[in-house]
């Protein structure tokens, strides 16, 4: 392939150089309708030819079966990617629609080895508690995961959706490589408290549903009405109803510029959270999920556009009119502590 590969970034000051935009792969096998197995296949080959080098999973996606599905992708390509997964949401035999928030160490002692298992993997390059058990502390639950580092089954810590404070005491116990949040032109609660935090630390902010779940994309306008019943955006309350209705009217300046640059409403969407970075001055890695290789393409080609100021003021004032919240509990949030 002759096309340019992605920028790189150091993940966590001392970690890998990796690319400046990851693959977010929870979609290839849970939450987001029927998945085709080969086109995903085939979307992860591709966004490593293009330089995406990190690759996002979770135990809680598909109850392992995410896991299980890169794992022979992961065996191709050892030595050229890094592989973050998740432990802290498990979900109860008699309803797996639920999940429970476990920090405990015998939960995380069984979660690893699974998913070591599942990946079929010697070490797991990022490790992240998932959510946060407000019953337990923090410095209990990193305590038990800088054990599985000197124990080399994992390589470094990182922590999902939590607040400043929470990550400034997990990071005196052991350095913290990465913080995964939820940060998008729809979503910028992070900005007044964890991203000074993770700035100061030295810290990579990894940001997930940077597309807004494929709403700034575009791809749909009413989750109830255009995805199907297995969909979980159907449950999250900014995309129905009247929320969306209310939400799709404030992509007009995202499609003007896209339009004006000759780009897609994703691309600036996904430029927007790259630039974040020289903002705000830190490390920041976007994962947008995809399982195609032409939106990978697309995606990865975003990495390239550079918002002027005023196209940036006018993508300013969008979060701030967002009807709705993420989710529907926002206790499973850092928004919800902070």
């Amino acid at each position: 392939m002759t096309d340019p590969r992605i920028p790189t970034a150091r993940l966590g000051g001392t970690g890998p150089e990796i690319g400046v935009q990851g693959l977010g792969c929870m979609g290839m096998s849970f939450a987001y309708g029927p998945a085709d197995a080969n086109g995903s296949r085939a979307t992860l080959e591709r966004a490593l030819e293009l330089g995406v080098t990190m690759y996002d999973t979770a135990d809680a996606y598909g109850a392992g079966e995410n896991e299980k599905f890169l794992s022979p992708f992961l065996a191709a390509h050892r030595d050229e990617v890094v592989i973050a997964t998740k432990f802290a949401l498990a979900v109860p035999p008699d309803d797996p629609t639920r999940r429970i928030v476990r920090n405990d160490a015998p939960y995380i002692r069984r979660s690893v080895e699974a998913s070591l298992k599942r990946l079929d993997v010697d070490v797991i390059d990022l490790y992240y508690m998932h959510r946060r058990d407000v019953n337990l502390p923090i410095e209990d639950t990193v305590g038990v995961m800088a054990e599985l580092v000197r124990e080399g089954k994992v390589r470094q810590l990182g922590l999902s959706e939590v607040t400043a404070a929470e990550l400034r005491t997990a990071h005196d116990v052991h350095p913290i490589a990465a913080v995964q949040s939820e940060w998008s032109l729809f979503s910028r609660d992070i900005e007044s408290q964890v991203v000074p935090a993770v700035r100061e630390l030295g810290v990579t902010l990894v940001a997930y549903s940077p597309l807004g779940r494929g709403f700034l994309t575009g791809s749909f306008a009413d989750a109830d009405q255009d995805l199907t019943a297995d969909d979980f955006r159907r449950r999250q309350p900014r995309f129905t109803g009247d929320n969306a209705a209310a939400n799709g009217a404030l992509l007009d300046p995202l499609r003007a510029i896209a339009e004006a640059r000759g780009a897609t409403p994703g691309q600036i969407a996904l430029a927007w959270v790259q630039q974040q970075s020289r903002v705000h001055g830190l490390s920041v890695i976007p994962i947008p999920g995809t399982r195609k290789p032409a939106r990978v393409e697309e995606n990865a080609a975003a990495t390239a556009v550079h918002l002027t100021e005023d196209e940036l003021a006018l993508l300013e004032p969008i979060a701030g009119k967002v009807a709705g919240d993420r989710y529907a509990d926002m206790s499973f949030t850092s928004a919800g502590r902070e």
